[in-house]
């Protein structure tokens, strides 16, 4: 089999495409075949585009100071020393994350920014193939198997699979549920290192009775699926209504549309005394991390596949499948945006939760808020 030649995309092109992920009206699946190109080379776009938004509307540069010969020699020296250092730090990364940072238009070669990043060159040209519709269907059944078994991990699915004529092995299942974003949730040994730039936060709520509303707040991302492709979905939660504060749906799981339902919520809802996540770089990213402390709210994370931090968020997202989206196959982003949106609207407002004395959750959002906020 011939291997497919690398292509040089324009940088006009790159921002159509970014463009269009940004506008969130189509899924990845729908944009890489559309475009013919990876959806991790549109997700990456789409971050550039991002980051260097904010350029565009920055003041002029000023004319650069003139330095004298000994002053050029000690910078380069000091560059020296930072490359250097940010080499290191750069081959310490998973392979996956050193392949894209590589550059194709850039001016040095795709072998030495390969020698630079330790990886193989062939690799750096390897393209790896759109989801097909079969691993589109396969995501779908972990997706159910894994909301009845949490337990389950990539062997125990992949068995589960099997016995419904799923011809599949736990590599691949690995694979789909890493795409995924989801684990098996039991107590593990604490064996995992700390992303080097992202600090993790201890757990607050252990033996913490939780009974009025704003005490503290919980987010998290679940995978949606759709007749073709898949979107995620983010929610804040009020821990003792139950009460979902915000949400946004997003065709990549990032950090940005966290953010966004982060800021609607304390809008709309004020804040705090502690915020719960789990530790998914979403959420031991600065910049979210950042917008918790300037509002002085304590920081709480689960254990890393822990079940027991997690099985009150877990009970939302069963609710919201098993009585939304496993009824529906949406047909677009926009169509999956406004049905979930609705049945969060009918959660909130008029579906009553037994834990809550048959009380909605607005209801009880509402009676347990502390008497200052009511007046404010």
């Amino acid at each position: 089999m011939s291997r497919r030649p690398r292509r040089n995309h324009s940088p006009a092109f790159k921002a159509k495409v970014a463009l269009d992920a940004i506008r969130g009206e189509k899924t990845l699946a729908e944009l890489a075949k559309q475009h013919d190109v990876h959806p991790n080379q549109i997700t990456d776009w789409k971050n550039q585009l991002l980051e260097r938004a904010a350029g565009v509307f920055g003041a002029e540069t000023a004319e650069p100071p003139k330095a004298d010969l000994r002053e050029l020699h000690a910078k380069i020296g000091q560059q020296a020393l930072e490359i250097d250092f940010l080499g290191q730090r750069a081959r310490q990364g998973r392979t996956a994350e050193r392949k894209e940072m590589i550059q194709p238009g850039h001016e040095l070669s795709i072998k030495r920014q390969a020698e630079l990043l330790s990886i193989a060159r062939g690799s750096a040209y390897y393209v790896p193939r759109p989801v097909s519709d079969a691993d589109q269907a396969l995501m779908r059944r972990i997706d159910a198997l894994h909301l009845e078994h949490p337990f389950a991990g990539a062997r125990m699915l992949r068995d589960l699979l099997r016995r419904e004529g799923f011809e599949v092995g736990r590599k691949h299942v690995g694979t789909l549920m890493a795409k995924m974003g989801i684990e098996a949730l039991y107590r593990k040994p604490n064996t995992s290192k700390k992303h080097p730039g992202h600090a993790v936060y201890p757990y607050l709520l252990r033996g913490r009775k939780i009974e009025r509303a704003n005490e503290v707040w919980a987010m998290d991302i679940t995978y949606i699926p759709m007749a073709r492709g898949w979107v995620y979905l983010a929610a804040v939660v009020d821990w003792a209504s139950r009460r979902v504060l915000a949400h946004r749906v997003s065709i990549s799981m990032d950090t940005t549309f966290c953010l966004e339902a982060l800021e609607e919520a304390f809008e709309r809802h004020g804040k705090p005394e502690v915020f719960n996540t789990d530790q998914g770089s979403q959420f031991t990213s600065l910049a979210f991390t950042d917008a918790l402390k300037k509002r002085g709210v304590d920081i709480s994370m689960d254990g890393r596949g822990a079940w027991r931090d997690n099985v009150f968020v877990e009970r939302l997202w069963r609710t919201i499948k098993y009585e939304e989206v496993y009824l529906r196959a949406y047909e677009s982003v926009n169509d999956a945006r406004l049905r979930l949106g609705r049945f969060i609207e009918f959660y909130n407002m008029r579906r009553p939760h037994s834990s809550l004395g048959a009380k909605t959750p607005d209801e009880f959002y509402f009676a347990s808020l502390p008497a200052i906020q009511q007046a404010a």
